[in-house]
């Protein structure tokens, strides 16, 4: 297909999690790249200041559309009336490409070729969190995920570890693309203060994934505080109890950068994480990292992070103390996550997806991008 001078993405975000901001993140780096594009918003939406921000700093334009996140509905048809409302806008925007958060978001329908991300699902969430067969009002969750795999024209995963978890869950031919997520690393303070004597931790913690409750047995036998940042409760309710954590809710994007600027130690304890935006963002900052035992991560920093059991308490305590014990060991730390975030950038993320649109465009092969594409 003829494709404009200046190409036009409608790019879907859901705004309840680290997507926002790696559609944010994205955005600007396509149109920095001369492309046009259009974030379109599902479930709820961020206040009308954070848009206005959003939209000053990275030139997309953003709209609301007050659609079903395919993990919020209700039922198959809220996503399906989603992925024809979607497929409608990219018709009236006159895109070039659809760019969808989620794979449950695809069809047939769409006029353009569409790339969807894997930034996670229920299927492998279960396979990582839960056992037993999956109840049933999540398994339709998961059947839409697999037929958005199988209709995309590509599918792109943030690591290799997720990406083979994906085709093993859904059964594909062929693993997704890998392009990884990236930020754009804050600069260094002038006269850096030492790291601050806390441990500090960042998430949805009402997500069971987020192991909150062996954050709270760590927090319970440390000398320092655990710091949490994000909510306790889920949009339906669902609510975890911590007794010891210094829990300090859901914290805007410049709070949390306030909080890694003191480099504490960063520490995350999932049992499941395709990525995790917010091990970056305090690698980024020269935070000394703590993280579960996950391929994924090991695939990010490994040589960098001091690793442990999510479900040790008491081995996450002696990785900590380490670090307390030993001010060189922690600032050594600091400054390797500090140089491996820098691997993991905006740029290659934006030219990594770049390049797909590129191939759907041309009609050539996702695999003659390579196994990783960024």
């Amino acid at each position: 297909m003829p494709v404009r001078k200046h190409p036009h993405v409608l790019m879907t975000a859901d705004a309840l999690g680290g997507v926002w901001q790696y559609s944010l993140d994205l955005g600007e780096g396509l149109v920095r790249r001369g492309l046009s594009v259009t974030i379109a918003i599902l479930g709820p939406a961020p206040s009308p200041e954070r848009i206005a921000a959003a939209k000053a700093a990275n030139g997309c334009r953003i709209l609301v559309t007050g659609l079903s996140l395919d993990w919020m509905a209700r039922d198959p048809g809220e996503v399906r009336a989603a992925a024809a409302a979607l497929a409608g806008l990219a018709a009236d925007l006159h895109a070039d490409i659809v760019h969808l958060h989620a794979p449950a978001l695809a069809s047939r329908d769409y006029p353009v070729p569409v790339v969807a991300v894997c930034h996670s699902c229920v299927g492998t969430w279960w396979e990582a969190v839960e056992s037993g067969p999956l109840p049933a009002d999540l398994a339709w969750r998961r059947d839409l995920a697999a037929e958005g795999c199988a209709t995309v024209d590509a599918l792109l995963a943030p690591t290799k570890a997720f990406a083979a978890a994906t085709q093993a869950v859904y059964g594909l031919a062929e693993s997704p693309l890998v392009v990884r997520n990236g930020r754009q690393a804050p600069a260094p303070p002038s006269g850096m203060l030492p790291p601050a004597a806390y441990v500090f931790t960042a998430g949805r913690l009402w997500d069971r994934a987020k192991n909150a409750a062996t954050l709270d047995r760590v927090a319970e036998r440390l000398d320092w505080p655990l710091r949490a940042a994000g909510p306790m409760e889920s949009p339906g309710g669902e609510r975890v109890r911590a007794s010891h954590l210094e829990r300090l809710g859901r914290l805007d994007d410049r709070d949390v950068a306030a909080h890694l600027a003191q480099r504490p130690v960063f520490l995350s304890l999932a049992r499941y994480e395709p990525f995790g935006l917010a091990v970056l963002e305090a690698a980024s900052a020269g935070c000394a990292l703590v993280l579960s035992d996950l391929a994924s991560f090991r695939e990010l920093w490994d040589g960098v992070a001091l690793f442990v059991d999510p479900e040790d308490a008491d081995g996450a305590v002696a990785a900590i103390q380490i670090l307390a014990d030993d001010p060189a060991e922690r600032a050594r730390r600091g400054s390797a996550a500090r140089a491996r975030a820098t691997c993991y950038s905006v740029d290659a993320m934006a030219r990594g997806v770049l390049g797909v649109f590129q191939a759907c465009w041309a009609g050539t092969s996702m695999r003659s991008l390579g196994e990783v594409a960024a």
